[in-house]
Formats: structure tokens, C-alpha cells, sequence
């Protein structure tokens, strides 16, 4: 028998006092990497993901056998919702792929339902915004303020000593995971094993309102032909876009799913909310079934999409309903410099940015 989960209170979070002084900071650091990239390159890209390696359309089912605890907001029965799925890397600039890091991928559900989160009320759409590591890289948004300090300093900077770096950190890395102990710092610097991005787990790092309750959010793959491709090396290959490439010839040919997961929050002090910096132990609380991500065979990459998806089209873990409100710190940082950055691209740029409600959005 599991542990019943803790029930969801406004009082779960702490808010530090000098919390908005660092968010305010950490708002200048992301805005001078987009300032780098655009006065370097002529384009202002996203503060984080910069580089998409697939722009998607597909359809989030829920499943039909649900349990009843875990129908919680967005999450009926049943239900069946059209979504956008960007695959990404995680830097703020558009390095080669011959940089290995670590990935993310971001879903928009289209067409939900509820109260909406501030900011968000003329939407229809419910973001969940995953990367492959498990947890953030900071316990305190102080930390994480001086470490994007000096990760700021390497954007769009010495891209062949980041290649060269990349080349040599990835087998110490590989050796560390080989006896599960992982480096989120060589990760950051190159080191991140060059598999697949389709047969990876990805999280939410944070904590999330569900309904009721709190938990964390995972993905992984769900169809055979996605499991096929967990831990599969990439061809090799010295293509600036080869992630992108490789992605290409794959959804062209064959489509696939994953599968969306909660963990629920059942013991403050092993599941903290404030705190993403720590794993909740799945030893007991298990991460469970809720929905299939499915996407059709499609072009996962155009200039139109690019315009589409990716340029017009923002994604935010507050870009959603209260039933799923972010918390805990990192999560808190997010609302405000996601919408500083997406304002600011926009205005370098010269293009609004547009919330879809309905797919189609390209051909």
C-alpha cells in the first residue's frame, strides 16, 4: 500500500525575503544572453532553448482507466487533447550539435478546461516544460544566480573550445554513469552522453499543484519503436544540425508516443516542494500512468515550423490552470523571467508572439 499523498494548501511554500531581489537578477542575467545572441548573431533566441532539434504536433490521450485519485485537472478519463511538442537543447545559444548536452522537451496541451493561472486567462492551453535531468542544479536561486553568471559568459563564445571540451568530457562522463554517478556539472559543459533524445526520461524538476495533491511530472518512451531508441547512440556525425537531422529522417518515417507520469508528493521531507535540487525517492512512490503523447509521422522540422512553433509560440510552466500552478522556488523564478524573455525576443525580433488554440498549425 502506498503512503496516501499529502493534500495540496496554500501554505506549502516559503518565500525568502530577498526572493524577489534575486529573481530580479537572475531577469538580467537571461536578458543579456539573448542581448549576446542577437548582437552576435542578428536574431534574438529564448534565454534557454534556444535550439530546437524537433517541432511536433500530436495529441495527449488520457487513459481511459484512470484511477479516480489521479483525475486531477486536465487529467479525465478518457479525455483526448491536440498538442505541440518541442525537443530542444537547453543552452541560450544555437550551438553545434557536436556539443553534447542535456535536452529538453516542452508540450502544450490545446483546449482545456478550468480556472486559468494569472497571465494566462485568455488561453486555452496547459504547458508542461521537461528536461532529462531528474533535478534542478541548485537548492537556492542564489546558487543558481552565480552559476548563470559564469555560464553566461560562455554564450556564443569559443564554439570549437566547446567542441574540443565536449570531445573529452564525454567518456569520463559515460565511465561516471556507468556506476550511477552522474555529473550535472560535466553534463553542463559538453559531457552529456550523445543517445538518442527520443528514447530519453525527462522531468519537471519542480513540484506542480495536481488538483488535490502535489507531484512531480515525468516522460518516457511509450511505443516500442521510442523504446528501441532509449540509450542509442546518435550516428556520428560533425553536422552543426545533426540532432536536428537525425530527428528528421525518423519522424518522417515512423511516429511513436510516450508516456506522461506523476509522482505524488506523500512525505514533506522526502518529497520537499521548495527544494527541486532533491530526487523524491521512487523506492514507495512510484511514478504513475496518467496520459500517451502520440505524434503521427511528420516533417519535425521547417522553416515554417520554425516561424510557427517555435518563433510565435511560447512555452511556460504558468501557461496553464490553477489546478496545476507551479511551486516551490525554481518554479517561481520561471513566471517572471520566461515572460521577460519572450517579451523581449518578441520585440528584437519583430514578432508577436501568438498562443495557439487549435492544431492544425502548419502543413
Amino acid at each position: 500500500m502506498l503512503q496516501e499523498p499529502v493534500r495540496y494548501r496554500d501554505d506549502l511554500e516559503a518565500i525568502p525575503d530577498d526572493e524577489a531581489d534575486t529573481i530580479q537578477a537572475l531577469e538580467k542575467v537571461f536578458r543579456g544572453i539573448v542581448d549576446k545572441t542577437h548582437a552576435d548573431l542578428g536574431h534574438a533566441y529564448r534565454g534557454v532553448h534556444a535550439k530546437p532539434h524537433a517541432l511536433l504536433e500530436g495529441r495527449l490521450e488520457v487513459r481511459p482507466d484512470l484511477d479516480i485519485g489521479l483525475a486531477q485537472g486536465i487529467f479525465r478519463p478518457g479525455r483526448i487533447y491536440p498538442a505541440v511538442i518541442r525537443m530542444s537543447a537547453i543552452p541560450g545559444d544555437p550551438i553545434s550539435d557536436r556539443v553534447s548536452l542535456p535536452r529538453g522537451l516542452s508540450i502544450k496541451v490545446l483546449g482545456v478546461e478550468g480556472v486559468r493561472l494569472p497571465g494566462s486567462e485568455e488561453h486555452v492551453s496547459q504547458d508542461f516544460l521537461l528536461v532529462t535531468g531528474a533535478t534542478f542544479s541548485d537548492p537556492t536561486l542564489a546558487g543558481f544566480l552565480r552559476s548563470m553568471r559564469l555560464l553566461a559568459g560562455t554564450t556564443d563564445r569559443a564554439e570549437p573550445a566547446k567542441i574540443a571540451l565536449s570531445t573529452i568530457v564525454q567518456p569520463i562522463e559515460g565511465a561516471l554513469e556507468s556506476v550511477n554517478l552522474p555529473s550535472g556539472l560535466l553534463q553542463t559543459f559538453g559531457g552529456y552522453c550523445r543517445t538518442n533524445p527520443i528514447g530519453e526520461r525527462y522531468y519537471s524538476q519542480g513540484a506542480i499543484r495536481f488538483g488535490d495533491y502535489v507531484g512531480k511530472i515525468d516522460l518516457v518512451p511509450h511505443s516500442p519503436n521510442f523504446r528501441a531508441l532509449t540509450d542509442q547512440p546518435l550516428p556520428p556525425s560533425k553536422d552543426h544540425d545533426a540532432i536536428r537531422d537525425e530527428l528528421l529522417a525518423i519522424f518522417a518515417e515512423e511516429g511513436g508516443s510516450w508516456e506522461l507520469r506523476v509522482q505524488l508528493c506523500r512525505d514533506l521531507d522526502r518529497n520537499p516542494v521548495e527544494d527541486a535540487s532533491v530526487v523524491w525517492p521512487e523506492v514507495g512512490n512510484p511514478y504513475l500512468p496518467l496520459a500517451v503523447l502520440t505524434v503521427p509521422p511528420q516533417r519535425s522540422w521547417s522553416p515554417e515550423r520554425q516561424t510557427e512553433l517555435n518563433e510565435r509560440t511560447a512555452f511556460s510552466p504558468w501557461q496553464g490552470i490553477t489546478e496545476h500552478r507551479p511551486l516551490g522556488a525554481a518554479m517561481r523564478a520561471r513566471r517572471r523571467v520566461y515572460r521577460a524573455i519572450q517579451d523581449h525576443r518578441s520585440i528584437l525580433n519583430g514578432c508577436p508572439i501568438r498562443e495557439p488554440h487549435t492544431l492544425p498549425l502548419v502543413d
